[in-house]
């Protein structure tokens, strides 16, 4: 797994190859077999509304860091590791059903926006002449196209393309293909959380505790990976399998049954060790704590388990957030549609707002202006806007509902 920032337009907009979500609104679930474990309290309506609270936060300091680039904003909020732990807490919660018919319903609704990215992606790679590479197994090229149906590996994609000058920049299939590492990741999620819920049950702490012991493993050398075709999974769960299994033992109500002093107490020391490790290997602008997999691993992991802990189950908003409903709903209910358009958005903002350094006016009397990151995240947004529109209704239809351009919660 990798989220360096390449350059996008000029070098001071960046858009990543990442950082969205579990993004998916739960459906009605059964009742808890009789001697279940105890699940966490949540609201009675089936939302938790600290939950989507967080899910919108990380899904827009997202899209802000990918913009911006400062190495310091998954420190202040680590996103993914955020999204893998609350999706984790709704697979647990929807195990109370069969399995294989819930990881049926995860992939129903994962693979569709997929597909309906990859069919204008990968329509556009081939249009500007991508192809089999006669010189380099041109039948695998093929096989490897499959991942854009189910992404069981990274989906290919044609590196160093030419984009359309004053539209969008070059190199612009990396930027379309970048945020799908998580969608694989995500996928594996799905798949092992049958297994990873009943070891959670059976073992808590070991469960917890092995993805961030391999990841320790890989760093110090004790162990490697010896096929580099799974290596981005392995890497992947070895980083963010913490956060998952967390949600999972928050939804079976494992965190809530231990001291409450122990998790304030033994979490910052986590985290400061995660941050020791970082700066120890170079953690910097440019080279952040997501090049740092073990880093990452022990500071999400520390995060997510203070959120954990400290979470209130809001039925209704408090009233500071009150104002901010239907925005929250808005992108709870699209967050697969905007993290996985998102990149392109700040491309094509970045490459539209660097045209202005054409007018003469603007750059000798406004290149403070053009050379500010902030007009480029609002016209991103505008975009993001545009994606919602156009291309979100495929999440209506993969969770079964009615297509709704414009989701914020309200009736007309």
């Amino acid at each position: 797994m990798t989220d360096s920032l390449p350059a996008v337009g000029r070098a001071r907009h960046a858009a990543v190859p990442v950082p969205v979500p579990a993004p998916f609104t739960p459906v009605a679930e059964a009742p808890a077999p009789a001697g279940a474990p105890a699940a966490a309290t949540a609201p009675k309506g089936g939302r938790d509304r600290y939950f989507d609270f967080l899910r919108a936060l990380a899904l827009f300091r997202v899209v802000f860091y990918h913009l911006m680039g400062w190495a310091w904003l998954p420190i202040v909020f680590p996103s993914m590791g955020v999204m893998f732990a609350l999706a984790g807490n709704l697979m647990a919660r929807s195990l109370k059903r069969p399995p294989v018919q819930v990881v049926r319903g995860r992939m129903r609704r994962l693979l569709p926006p997929l597909w309906l990215l990859g069919a204008i992606g990968v329509t556009g790679m081939l249009l500007q002449g991508w192809g089999p590479d006669g010189d380099d197994h041109p039948g695998w090229w093929w096989v490897h196209l499959a991942y854009w149906v189910v992404p069981f590996g990274d989906p290919p994609f044609a590196e160093g393309l030419k984009g359309i000058h004053g539209v969008i920049g070059d190199d612009w299939a990396a930027e379309l293909a970048g945020p799908l590492w998580y969608i694989r990741a995500y996928l594996w999620f799905v798949l092992l959380s049958p297994l990873l819920l009943k070891a959670v049950r059976a073992m808590p702490w070991a469960t917890i505790a092995a993805p961030i012991v391999l990841s320790g493993a890989f760093a110090f050398g004790v162990v490697s990976i010896p096929f580099a075709r799974i290596d981005s999974n392995i890497t992947d769960f070895s980083t963010f399998g913490a956060c998952w299994v967390l949600g999972m033992a928050h939804r079976e109500g494992i965190l809530q049954r231990i001291p409450r002093y122990i998790v304030p107490s033994v979490a910052p020391a986590i985290a400061v060790l995660g941050l020791w490790y970082a700066f120890g290997q170079g953690f910097k602008e440019g080279h952040d704590l997501d090049d740092i997999p073990f880093g990452q691993a022990l500071w999400s992991f520390a995060t997510v388990l203070l959120l954990l802990h400290f979470s209130p189950s809001w039925e209704q908003w408090p009233r500071l957030l009150r104002p901010f409903d239907k925005l929250i709903t808005l992108l709870n209910s699209r967050a697969v549609t905007i993290y996985l358009w998102h990149n392109i958005c700040i491309l094509l903002a970045a490459t539209l707002w660097d045209q202005l350094w054409n007018i003469d006016v603007m750059w000798q009397h406004f290149s403070w202006l053009l050379e500010s990151s902030w007009p480029v995240l609002l016209f991103t947004w505008s975009f993001i806007g545009c994606c919602i529109v156009l291309f979100g209704w495929v999440e209506d239809l993969a969770a079964k509902r009615s297509p709704t351009l414009w989701p914020t919660g309200q009736k007309s």
